[in-house]
């Protein structure tokens, strides 16, 4: 048996067929994904905080913050919640979703900068997630469609 060669395939959609998905999308679920995570983090650390504010190592009072650990583990509940409700929404396609993800996500990047001191590897961990958020959510952001 001979195979015949596939002939070559159009790179472009056809005038009857809906143009395809980005591949960015999947960068955009990921982000999503991420989000959640961070969110989830959050509200793991401020839980912790909140439960016991002798479980960090840190006092809460340095150059950055001079605020208790408590106040801080109320931001990050409430922050995590809002970040995990924002990733739901950007599976959607909304664009509120994603505005709110990038500010959050510029204040959990912040926050976990000024965190660094009680928990330096998870925060190290959560700005990481933050950048990959951030680039996915402001490239191709737009990419998911409702």
């Amino acid at each position: 048996m001979t195979s015949q060669p596939d002939a070559p395939r159009s790179t472009t959609p056809s005038a009857g067929s809906p143009p395809g998905a980005s591949s960015w999308v999947g960068w955009i679920g990921f982000a999503a994904v991420c989000m959640m995570l961070l969110g989830s983090f959050h509200v793991m650390q401020g839980l912790a905080a909140i439960a016991d504010s002798d479980y960090f190592p840190a006092d809460g009072h340095g150059p950055i913050t001079d605020i208790s650990l408590t106040t801080w583990g109320w931001v990050h509940l409430l922050g995590g919640v809002l970040l995990i409700v924002a990733g739901l929404c950007v599976f959607a396609g909304q664009l509120w979703a994603r505005a709110v993800g990038v500010l959050m996500v510029v204040g959990s990047l912040v926050g976990s900068f000024a965190f660094a001191g009680a928990y330096p590897v998870l925060a190290l961990l959560m700005i990481t997630l933050g950048v990959v958020v951030i680039l996915a959510l402001t490239v191709h952001g737009s990419d998911i469609k409702p």
